[in-house]
């Protein structure tokens, strides 16, 4: 029997037409879609960040949305990066403008 699946850490920089096209809420409802904790928020710079938490194969499926983007949007770069799941997040939100971090 298969052990456990590894909860990991998963940020995301998409760039590209990635604001005001819907990209947050296709990020919401992705995550949300894939039982994946976390947030996604405007950046000042017009890229998206997204912080995602969860089993590993949903974190890739959510990388692979976040490379095609919902209609609308071009995606031209993802910058990614993994690390140790913190465990501080409860649910996935939208944040509204700029954030501080986790």
């Amino acid at each position: 029997m298969p052990g456990p699946e590894r909860v990991r850490r998963l940020e995301v920089v998409s760039r590209g037409r990635v604001q005001g096209v819907g990209f947050r809420m296709f990020v919401f409802d992705t995550a949300l879609d894939l039982g994946l904790v976390g947030w996604v928020a405007n950046e000042p710079d017009g890229s998206v960040r997204t912080v995602a938490e969860g089993p590993e194969p949903q974190l890739l499926r959510l990388l692979a949305a976040l490379r095609a983007g919902p209609p609308g949007a071009r995606v031209e770069r993802v910058s990614e990066s993994w690390s140790v799941a913190a465990g501080s997040f409860d649910r996935f939100s939208v944040r509204s403008g700029w954030h501080g971090g986790d």
